[in-house]
């Protein structure tokens, strides 16, 4: 595609500050020598040392995307980080030029918390979007229900209600079956190998690793189950619902954004196991639910999520032209 990759060295989850800050020196540096005309980071850190970074070295255009919130807003032991990480936050975002969101929530939050000056606009758009070519739907699996869950294995992404859920469901419907992809974390907030060890050894889960290519296993899925406790947008579930996937997820910031709830899903509360076992026995219970709620999911990501629909909004709040949608698809 003609696109030049620079690597920068980066510790995702560490809170050393001497790191950080050569972090910020190694992106400044970068920035000097390349000089470009816009910059776009997402993720917490990029987000904010990249656009410190960017200020410093005189980047004319300046935009941020916030794809969610991160450990240091939903973990419970991490308050003096997130306290460190609001005025950065605070700071970085003052020297954007606009800021995108993937969920009103999140704007709504930055907005209340003064992490965004009234000053600087602000752009909800819808996720990450998704490829639905790429992700093109297919048939559901003959034979019992097969539940998936794709993500990093931590615990706010609700993998241990997954899990219980699961456990509960097949000593009712022992034919179900519960797909687990992802990997263990180096995140504060991640599973320990024990416990996927142990759904692993008693038969909860069927583990499938961490999958470069996660499109087998939705084709082979007939729900896409994701009980997170927050998200910008889940990708995972935009590709579930590319692919013609009905979806069961949380009525949380981010996650209730991919569901009208008894159209082409389900929403739960967070964290209420007793909910989502209602919700998977739905399916088992009416065989053809799944097909009448994943054509709807399928129609939902045309409509809504489309990945070049979500990419013309953002080049067009930063002013940049946009390229025709037969001359995306040629690039890609």
């Amino acid at each position: 595609m003609g696109v030049q990759l620079h690597d920068t060295d980066l510790r995702r989850t560490g809170t050393n500050a001497v790191a950080d800050l050569a972090y910020v020196i190694r992106l400044w540096q970068l920035m000097r020598r390349v000089r470009p005309e816009v910059t776009l980071p997402y993720t917490i850190k990029p987000v904010i040392y990249g656009t410190i970074a960017a200020w410093l070295a005189g980047v004319p255009h300046r935009y941020a995307l916030i794809t969610g919130l991160g450990y240091a807003f939903t973990g419970e032991r991490q308050s003096v980080i997130t306290r460190i990480v609001r005025v950065l936050y605070r700071f970085a975002l003052g020297k954007a030029h606009k800021v995108f969101f993937q969920n009103p929530d999140d704007e709504r939050l930055f907005r209340e918390l003064h992490l965004l000056p009234t000053s600087v606009p602000s752009v909800v758009v819808n996720g990450s979007g998704v490829d639905v070519a790429a992700f093109a739907a297919q048939p559901l699996p003959s034979g019992p229900p097969v539940f998936l869950m794709i993500g990093r294995l931590l615990g706010d992404k609700g993998v241990r209600e997954y899990a219980q859920a699961a456990r509960t469901v097949k000593a009712i419907h022992p034919e179900a079956r519960f797909q687990l992809v992802g990997w263990i974390d180096t995140n504060p907030d991640a599973i320990a190998p024990s416990e996927l060890d142990a759904w692993i050894a008693n038969g909860t889960l069927e583990f499938l690793g961490k999958l470069d290519d996660v499109r087998p296993a939705i084709a082979a899925s007939t729900v896409y189950v994701l009980p997170s406790y927050r998200e910008g947008t889940p990708r995972t579930v935009l590709e579930a619902m590319a692919m013609g996937r009905p979806i069961i997820t949380t009525d949380a910031p981010g996650c209730r954004e991919t569901v009208v709830n008894h159209d082409n899903g389900f929403l739960v509360p967070v964290q209420s196991v007793d909910a989502l076992v209602g919700a998977m026995r739905r399916f088992i219970d009416d065989p053809t639910l799944a097909a009448r709620m994943g054509a709807r999911s399928r129609q939902m990501a045309e409509d809504k999520y489309d990945v070049h629909k979500v990419n013309d909004v953002m080049l067009r709040e930063m002013g940049i032209t946009t390229v025709t949608q037969d001359e995306a698809s040629h690039a890609h």
